[in-house]
């Protein structure tokens, strides 16, 4: 989505979060909320394999934002640039506004700052497929943990909004327990909750129920609906066609590295208008 794209006619419904905008009407593109997460012209490749081709795409304040497309099809890389977990050769990020700085170019090029990627990777919280759990800690403790350390929050504050975003996600009697004694639909709630507990101006999701069962998958996407309905800010990767066109105000569809399509969730799954576009669809309905 280019910076000038707009937003979906009907946007997910819910109480706006704190730091959201007032959704304008429509027509009133100078009060459309500001991008958290904006990406222009960005190119990415693992040696001689290009991943990423001049995609552009923005998270605006309020938004949900799904990313579908083919495995393969540069998805979850395009959503680890934007937390910059990896590195891109070519092309703009920027968390609200504020440009990336780099040095170097093409596959040398690397973030110039460190303490700035560290501010903004603690303000867009990342909740990956497998929940990554430290073992060896507690579930309360899992959650207080980077706001604790990387964040230098108090303790007792801390553990007092990890109790309450436990209780968010439905699992707050799991407190005191230790990861392996979750199911994997818990696990990753608790994953959310830890990603919360940072207090994040982004949340962002990667294939968070594939790794799970169809009925724990459910108790995922109950936690990630709440979400929407606060008018979080979000991007998330899916294989889910349900959850993006039940969750989202923009939809972008990937293939081979570049956006084949995107707009409003009943424009690309009611009506669309890529040959690729329809054949995916089609296979998913399949299987």
């Amino acid at each position: 989505m280019t910076p000038d794209a707009p937003l979906c006619d009907a946007p997910h419904s819910g109480a706006p979060d704190p730091g959201a905008a007032e959704i304008p009407a429509a027509g009133l593109r100078s009060a459309e909320p500001a991008a958290v997460i904006e990406i222009r012209d960005l190119y990415k490749s693992y040696g001689q394999l290009d991943v990423l081709r001049g995609v552009s795409i923005a998270a605006r304040r309020g938004q949900v934002v799904s990313l579908i497309g083919s495995s393969g099809s540069g998805k979850s890389t395009l959503l680890r640039c934007c937390n910059l977990l990896e590195d891109s050769q070519a092309g703009e990020v920027l968390f609200e506004g504020e440009a990336v700085k780099w040095r170097g170019e093409g596959p040398a090029r690397r973030p110039a700052d460190r303490a700035q990627v560290t501010r903004i990777r603690t303000n867009l919280a990342m909740v990956f497929q497998q929940f990554n759990l430290w073992s060896h800690m507690t579930v309360l403790q899992n959650v207080m943990e980077a706001p604790v350390t990387v964040l230098g929050r108090a303790r007792a504050d801390v553990e007092a909004a990890a109790r309450r975003y436990l209780d968010k996600v439905g699992i707050g009697d799991k407190a005191e327990a230790w990861p392996a004694q979750l199911s994997g639909g818990q696990q990753q709630r608790a994953a959310i909750a830890r990603a919360l507990c940072m207090e994040p101006r982004a949340l962002l999701f990667d294939e968070p129920t594939s790794a799970l069962d169809p009925e724990l998958q459910q108790e995922v996407v109950r936690v990630i609906k709440d979400l929407a309905a606060e008018r979080r800010t979000m991007m998330l990767v899916t294989h889910d066609m349900k959850l993006a066109a039940d969750l989202s105000d923009h939809v972008v569809f990937l293939h081979q590295g570049r956006i084949e399509e995107q707009g409003p969730p009943d424009q690309l799954f009611g009506n669309p208008k890529t040959d690729r576009l329809r054949q995916f669809l089609r296979a998913g309905t399949a299987a």
